[in-house]
């Protein structure tokens, strides 16, 4: 048996990764401090597994008139959107988070995704997990490396007196590639706190020094470990509880998250919890005939919703909510356009949120421009990259030096102002869109024309995406004076069709929609 198909529903992996190039002052780092104490802060990870719908969770309004236009068969009257702001709102559905953003406990992230968007589940949830650009494989995931820098011998001689609680736990039968590490997986995969039993050693000789040998020593070890862990989660779970009654028997993600403020409460020193609600690839029978706002969209999103209010509720009351924030993901979002099966067929970005008492209470960026002339293929157009959220995270909540995520995560890392009410690790300035300012003239176009961009002293990035979210070149990538430039574009050798150029800075980015006619 292959040691990564055992790990897949195991506690630990033992494969010999290279984790890349990693700055030694990290190991002095803050995040490295916090590990184990009493007051750690927690990372609740919700992943949407199928491709969630953003324009359908949290709907522009002020482009209502264009998504009507082009996904008339599946869109949410307008009467019943959830209005957040004046030009943005939730699906009907979703009355549970909106109590959550009132309670200014919620920040979404607009438009979130990568470069060179791949629309394979498989590959692009890899990629989410792991933190790679969309041209390399990684075999580590995002949070793994953080943990490996401490803990490089990880699992030989884990659980021990320092550190014997598990660093995540997976609420599930597979552990998280989230937190695979160089040599093991950091998640213990946990289905019920209130059920575990002690596995039995499959072996009680010396072992032969043979391949067969290593095999079953690693089997063994691994054994041992689950049954170390399982004794710490079960008197967390013992000792925790749970107090909110917004919990419903039948909502599965509030069951796991329950679980999760449960483990907290009873005094697991768990770093990352992993729960996931799968469902979201709605090819077909995204509502229910001429009903827009009902459907199997519409009750994974009412199922989100009360879930994350419920165990909001429960932190605050366990006292916890200071200590805990959640974020949730997808592989991508869906296409703009419709299909005539009432569903949406995979396509680029979508919005991502972050909850708890500790977050920026706001919206993070500028509604998707929605054209009503969109390409078949056209998805939302990204305007953050997913790592620079997982990297804001990263520095905010853990404490990690900017430079060691750059080092380990993403080298354009751009800091986001997610977090905002708790006491704050960093000094680094947040984000102001209005210093970011892009237009093209004209547009639409036959062959050539011209950006003018005005921004401050700092980096400049400007690439040019087709519609799919591949990155076809890179216009400029270097550091400018505080002013505003132009720059000619030539797109001599691309058909016609619709494009979008982004800027992105240090304090700043847009994303602006361009058409290339015959």
């Amino acid at each position: 048996m292959k040691r990564r198909t055992f790990i897949k529903s195991s506690t630990a992996a033992t494969i010999p990764v290279m984790l890349g190039k990693i700055n030694v002052s990290a190991l002095n780092n803050p995040f490295f401090k916090l590990l184990n104490q009493n007051d750690d802060r927690v990372l609740v990870l919700i992943q949407m597994s199928g491709g969630n719908d953003g324009l359908n969770m949290i709907l522009p309004k002020n482009q209502y008139a264009n998504l009507a236009a082009v996904r008339s068969n599946i869109l949410v009257p307008e009467n019943s959107i959830l209005g957040l702001t004046d030009t943005l709102g939730l699906h009907p559905s979703m009355t549970g988070l909106k109590r959550v953003y009132e309670d200014a406990k919620l920040n979404i992230i607009q438009s979130v995704a990568y470069p060179n968007q791949n629309r394979s589940h498989f590959r692009s949830t890899d990629i989410w997990q792991t933190g790679s650009n969309a041209q390399e494989v990684w075999t580590t995931g995002w949070l793994g490396r953080y943990f490996n820098l401490l803990h490089p011998d990880y699992p030989t001689g884990y659980p021990n007196e320092d550190f014997p609680d598990p660093f995540a736990i997976t609420i599930g039968s597979s552990v998280s590639e989230t937190c695979e590490g160089t040599g093991g997986n950091f998640s213990t995969a946990l289905v019920d706190p209130g059920n575990l039993s002690a596995l039995t050693t499959p072996i009680n000789r010396t072992l032969p020094n043979t391949c067969f040998g290593e095999q079953m020593e690693f089997l063994v070890n691994s054994i041992s470990q689950t049954n170390s862990f399982n004794e710490v989660i079960e008197v967390a779970n013992n000792k925790g509880a749970n107090l909110s009654s917004k919990y419903e028997d039948n909502n599965t993600l509030a069951n796991k998250l329950k679980v999760v403020a449960r483990l907290i409460a009873g005094g697991l020193k768990t770093k990352v919890y992993v729960v996931d609600i799968g469902g979201f690839d709605t090819h077909s029978d995204q509502v229910l005939g001429g009903d827009r706002a009902t459907g199997t969209h519409a009750a994974l999103l009412a199922e989100l919703s009360d879930a994350i209010e419920a165990f909001q509720d429960d932190l605050q009351l366990l006292n916890l909510e200071q200590r805990v924030i959640g974020l949730t993901f997808s592989e991508f979002g869906r296409r703009i356009r419709s299909n005539d099966s009432l569903g949406t067929d995979h396509g680029t970005a979508a919005p991502m949120m972050v909850f708890g008492a500790c977050v920026n209470a706001t919206i993070i960026g500028d509604n998707p421009e929605i054209s009503t002339e969109v390409d078949r293929q056209e998805g939302v157009a990204m305007q953050f990259d997913f790592r620079s959220v997982y990297s804001s995270l990263l520095v905010d909540w853990f404490g990690v030096a900017a430079q060691t995520v750059r080092d380990l995560l993403y080298p354009d890392f751009q800091h986001l102002p997610i977090l905002n009410t708790c006491t704050q690790t960093t000094a680094i300035d947040f984000l102001d869109s209005n210093l970011v300012q892009l237009t093209i003239s004209p547009n639409p176009f036959r062959q050539q024309t011209q950006l003018a961009f005005s921004v401050q002293s700092g980096w400049v990035k400007i690439s040019l995406f087709d519609v799919a979210g591949s990155k076809l070149r890179i216009l400029t990538n270097q550091k400018f004076t505080e002013g505003t430039y132009t720059l000619p574009l030539d797109t001599t050798g691309l058909s016609a069709g619709s494009y979008v150029c982004h800027i992105q800075t240090n304090y700043g980015q847009q994303a602006v929609r361009l058409v290339k006619v015959h």
